[in-house]
């Protein structure tokens, strides 16, 4: 049977919506996270070597890292639904847009998290720098948000299944104001509209509010 640990508030939210997606059996287990530090309790940490959120177990196999869960998923229990072949006129748009979602927007929210912890002058050159990468990351976000209805195109895929944690559950660990943003926030609204997501968010995270706007 497969299982998703899903760490509250966590990038293994994307593993569940993806199960939701495909309409497959899985069972979910729960973790909480430490009420002070808001990082893994051990009894997650102890679930692979890296400690950190996602990871599925299926028989043997223990796989984290959310590009490699969200893969695994779909090729193995959804015959690649909700991807896209490489003879698909949108297939480089979809490879573009599944690994900017960890390999560039992910990370960046990442670092200004981190740098913003550290309570930085507004003038630091490095903490400025962080905050221009993160606009122009979030600027051609927009940018394909008001072009397409999903991120690879007309279809919806795991890119899009990617990118949803760090448009808004990150925001609870990263703020980030939408205000100038009206395209993602209506791309947002669909993502929302999806029976799979309302029903994932709420397995997952029960009570929590999403930030879609």
């Amino acid at each position: 049977m497969l299982t998703i640990h899903h760490l509250g508030m966590s990038q293994s939210e994307r593993a569940v919506w993806l199960c939701e997606e495909l309409d497959i059996p899985y069972e979910l287990k729960l973790y909480s996270r430490d009420p002070k530090t808001r990082l893994a309790q051990p009894d997650y940490k102890a679930l692979h070597p890296m400690g950190t959120a996602p990871v599925i177990t299926d028989g043997d196999l223990v796989l984290a890292e959310s590009g490699a869960v969200i893969e695994y998923i779909s090729a193995t229990y959804g015959n690649g639904r909700f991807t896209l072949r490489p003879d698909h006129p949108d297939y480089p748009q979809f490879l573009f847009w599944f690994h900017f979602a960890n390999g560039t927007l992910q990370a960046i929210m990442g670092r200004l998290m981190i740098l913003s912890r550290l309570k930085l002058p507004g003038d630091n050159p490095v903490l400025m720098a962080a905050h221009e990468r993160t606009a122009r990351a979030f600027d051609l976000v927009e940018a394909r948000a008001r072009e397409t209805t999903y991120l690879a195109g007309s279809e919806f895929t795991t890119a899009d299944i990617m990118i949803g944690f760090t448009l808004t559950t990150m925001r609870y660990f990263q703020r980030y104001d939408y205000a100038r943003y009206p395209h993602i926030v209506g791309y947002l609204g669909r993502i929302a509209a999806r029976p799979a997501y309302r029903r994932a968010m709420e397995k997952g995270d029960p009570g929590m509010a999403l930030l879609l706007t």
